[in-house]
């Protein structure tokens, strides 16, 4: 769970939007822009195992997910 709180810290440096996750399909969506993340966050996420979603937007975990 460690790894988990770490990455939605690192998202809510960049936003905090009213429902801000969906789960769908076993895959943990969060609702940030990726445009809006620098460089070096958005190396950490990928090692936590979040990566942007071009389709929906936002990011994707397959880790996290509901299964």
């Amino acid at each position: 769970m460690d790894r988990l709180i770490e990455a939605l810290t690192i998202f809510l440096k960049y936003g905090n939007p009213a429902y801000p996750t969906h789960c769908e399909h076993d895959v943990l969506h969060v609702m940030i822009d990726p445009n809006t993340v620098g460089a070096e966050d958005l190396a950490k996420l990928a090692e936590l195992g979040f990566h942007p979603d071009e389709e929906l937007g936002g990011f994707y975990s397959r880790r996290y997910g509901s299964a």
